[in-house]
């Protein structure tokens, strides 16, 4: 291919025999392309070098810095094999995928897309650099790309090689295990996941096995997307390597662990100190790892910006500044929870008062507030830190979550001694969290006594505000959705239509959907009567409780989320 374009380009006077010679010459000290290295050296243009590989392979040439890309298409081809083929997906009509290569003959290229898709693929040619920054701008950050790239490259080089397993079931023994963690691509791989999960402001990585591909996972503004799919043949080295960095047992893989891995990075020559919290479990492949990443910087302790309703910010602090009783916010895991009982705690955090925390794990280290890690293994557990606390003159209690009969009991009791508790627990929303306190084995009259307001919350989509426009809906969408008639004058909703900011995805950034129940007197009447939860949740609207659709529709109204968002996250 090489040596045809040479001679095409020779043979239209684009540059002379000369020319090419030095560009051969410099082909072979660096590597790379033929066009890449005419472009490079300045004798060629990127349309010139285009048009003649147009011409060459009979196949269109396009221009991508003109081009918009449907996010869609975008995700059908993960940025790992686009980076590896150099290629760009542009359009999908029927069952046809049309993407920008660099190389149309490549027929491996297009016969693993046309596997991965299930799409008949239609090649058009583009230049190396055009296609170098069209992945940057649809996929992401450039720097990250262009090292992914480099160390993908490194895993596949003949150095690497003898990381492979001898068989499909072959179990490494623990020196091998550790040499093969060692390996300086295997840590530039994992380093790379780890600093580029901030950059892409990432909450969580999954690095997944499975029988056949191995693949890292990114979870941004709560939606998994894929990230890069190494090679099988490194999945312990990658495993072992993050095992290591997290202080964990690399010989044990038939049972859960978990730990926390803390490095410095150096971002934009400031060095940012990252926590990740790290959580392995075997499956039927090898071991699955999740790592919660855990950013000071994006830990918001002022409660007048989480996205509370006013009237529910006041309840809410009405609530957790009363001398004693008990403040529960509930809700699924990756909600929000710990970040707003830490916003609640910072707002309560005064040199008279005596705040103590009982949590598993200790996710952010607050000053002036005692903080208790959790240790099962050694029997301390929520129940145990709780009756030691009771003995440590505190004024504030933080239980991390209340998950059983013993641990709610000795809470109840603190709140209504004298004590302000605040804890977690699993329930979709407010009014269903008495009926899981009471069949947790608590009283009633308890229940009554010491609850004094319960916060369900969700966490949604923001809409990115760079590319923010508005959306017309149907009129009778927005009342299915629960809007009242004479408010759909005022209803004007957006939606991101998707840019780099974003990363086309048209969401940047995440809002808290709140639903507030205090518990006034009415309530605690139906509550010692053994109420169920839909007459608990009716008297509440009667009493004016926002709830998590109400929260969600008032924030699509301001043109925060997406309706759809909404819906995604809420129930009538």
């Amino acid at each position: 291919m090489s040596a045809r374009l040479g001679e095409i380009l020779v043979k239209e006077n684009l540059i002379s025999v000369d020319q090419l010679k030095q560009a051969l010459d410099q082909q072979k000290k660096s590597g790379g392309r033929l066009g890449a290295c005419l472009v490079k050296m300045g004798l060629v243009t990127d349309d010139e070098v285009t048009a003649v590989l147009s011409r060459q392979y009979g196949v269109p040439s396009i221009n991508l810095k003109y081009y918009e890309v449907d996010p869609a298409v975008t995700k059908l081809i993960p940025q790992d094999t686009a980076i590896r083929y150099q290629i760009v997906p542009l359009s999908r009509v029927g069952s046809t995928l049309t993407i920008a290569m660099t190389d149309p003959t490549n027929v491996f290229a297009m016969d693993d897309i046309k596997f991965m898709t299930g799409f008949n693929v239609e090649p058009v040619v583009a230049s190396e650099s055009a296609i170098a920054e069209a992945i940057t701008k649809f996929y992401g950050e450039a720097a990250s790309v262009q090292e992914l790239d480099k160390v993908m490259k490194d895993l596949t080089s003949e150095e690497a090689t003898d990381i492979e397993l001898a068989g499909d079931e072959a179990e490494m023994d623990l020196a091998s295990l550790e040499k093969a963690a060692d390996e300086a691509p295997i840590i530039k791989l994992v380093n790379l996941v780890l600093t580029d999960s901030v950059k892409r402001g990432a909450s969580d990585i999954h690095v997944e096995p499975y029988e056949k591909d191995f693949r890292v996972r990114f979870r941004v503004d709560g939606m998994l997307q894929n990230v890069m799919a190494p090679p099988l043949k490194l999945r312990d080295a990658i495993t072992s390597r993050i095992k290591i960095m997290a202080k964990l047992d690399i010989s044990e893989k038939r049972l859960p662990q978990d730990g926390r891995i803390k490095i410095k990075y150096n971002k934009d020559g400031k060095v940012k100190e990252l926590d990740f919290r790290v959580s392995t479990v075997p499956t039927l492949h090898g071991e699955k790892i999740v790592m919660r990443l855990l950013d000071k910087e994006n830990l918001r302790l002022d409660m007048t910006k989480l996205g509370f309703e006013q009237e529910s910010l006041t309840k809410f602090e009405r609530a957790i500044l009363k001398p004693y009783g008990m403040v529960l916010v509930t809700g699924p895991t990756g909600s929000g929870k710990t970040n707003t009982l830490y916003s609640s705690v910072a707002r309560l955090n005064q040199p008279d008062t005596n705040i103590m925390t009982a949590e598993d794990p200790v996710e952010f280290q607050l000053q002036g507030i005692n903080q208790v890690q959790m240790k099962e293994q050694i029997g301390l557990n929520f129940a145990a830190a709780l009756r030691a606390f009771l003995r440590q003159d505190p004024n504030i209690i933080l239980v991390g979550e209340i998950r059983d009969f013993e641990t709610a009991e000795i809470a109840v009791k603190a709140a209504l001694t004298g004590h302000l508790v605040l804890s977690t627990l699993h329930t979709n929303d407010a009014p269903a969290t008495i009926s899981r306190l009471m069949n947790m084995g608590i009283e009633p009259f308890l229940v009554a006594t010491s609850v004094h307001l319960i916060c369900a919350q969700r966490l949604g989509r923001r809409v990115c505000a760079n590319c923010k426009q508005p959306l017309d809906v149907p009129q009778q969408t927005l009342l299915d959705a629960g809007y009242r008639p004479e408010e759909l004058k005022d209803v004007k909703l957006m939606h991101g239509k998707g840019c780099t900011v974003c990363n086309n995805s048209g969401c940047k950034g995440r809002v808290g959907l709140y639903e507030v129940m205090e518990i006034t007197d009415e309530l605690r009447e139906l509550i010692l009567v053994g109420a169920s939860a839909l007459e608990l949740k009716k008297k509440a609207l009667e009493l004016g409780m926002i709830t998590l659709r109400r929260s969600g529709l008032i924030k699509a109204a301001q043109g925060q989320i997406t309706l759809e968002e909404v819906m995604r996250e809420t129930v009538l």
